[in-house]
């Protein structure tokens, strides 16, 4: 049986003598989908940063693998080793570099897979200028995958809003990744948006061979994308299983499908 991509077991973070998790077990095997889910505040971006390097667990293990690769332990790893390792991630408000033009955002996603340091970069050795071209071409394929391709030269803060959660995501693929991890990436999207983001991310799957954390509030897209689903409320989670399994689980319903309902 093949090793989980991500696993984490007993996470707990503490600020202060505030616990925004407590106790967290996780596990996701290569090709799933899996979502977490929970009201604000329940913890689900805290756990994202501690999973990418952002935050250090104050209790608990986090260790990654590649799929036919070795285990590796996360906790206290820079964002960018672990990003190098093969986690990427898109955030719950959009972090692009918005006066450069799109092709230059994901080539920003494509320097932790150069070699040429500080000095081929100056000296504009032909292995520096061959390795240039050849991450302008990936960032360009990149862009027709996510369907941006005719907006190469415009400047990332003059697209669309949901053209930008879709450059993110191409930012973000462009590190290599074999566990993406997109925070509410359906957040101000409208409903054909949203099934276009849906379709799209099961496309992406396929074809990069993708395991998929992701936290969103689109129960309709969480249900629908997803082949498992873990809920947090206050930090802890209540309830791990199928999409079927979660929406008839009466803690679910009451701390968290339900507030739809009674909102």
């Amino acid at each position: 049986m093949s090793e989980p991509v991500l696993k984490v077991r007993s996470l707990s973070r503490n600020f202060g003598g505030l616990r925004a998790l407590n106790d967290v077990d996780l596990d996701i095997m290569p090709g799933e989908i899996v979502a977490l889910i929970g009201p604000n505040g329940a913890g689900k971006t805290t756990f994202f940063n501690c999973v990418t390097g952002i935050y250090v667990p104050t209790e608990g293990e986090v260790t990654a693998c590649r799929p036919s690769g070795q285990p590796v332990r996360l906790n206290g790893m820079k964002p960018f080793r672990i990003t190098e390792l093969g986690l990427a991630r898109t955030f719950q408000n959009i972090r692009l570099f918005p006066s450069m033009t799109v092709l230059e955002n994901v080539m920003v996603g494509r320097h932790c897979r150069t070699r040429s340091g500080i000095l081929g970069a100056i000296a504009r050795d032909p292995a520096t200028r061959q390795e240039e071209q050849e991450s302008v071409d990936r960032a360009y394929t990149l862009l027709q995958d996510l369907h941006l391709a005719e907006h190469w030269n415009e400047e990332a803060c003059n697209l669309p809003y949901g053209a930008q959660r879709r450059l993110e995501i191409a930012r973000a693929l462009a590190t290599d990744p074999f566990l993406l991890l997109l925070d509410e990436p359906a957040a101000g999207m409208n409903p054909q948006e949203t099934l276009e983001l849906k379709n799209l991310v099961l496309e992406l799957r396929e074809r990069f061979h993708l395991a998929v954390l992701l936290i969103e509030h689109d129960m309709g897209m969480v249900m629908s994308l997803s082949d498992r689903v873990y809920v947090m409320e206050y930090g802890s989670r209540i309830a791990a299983g199928t999409p079927e399994q979660v929406s008839s689980n009466p803690e679910v319903i009451r701390a968290y499908l339900g507030e739809a309902d009674h909102a």
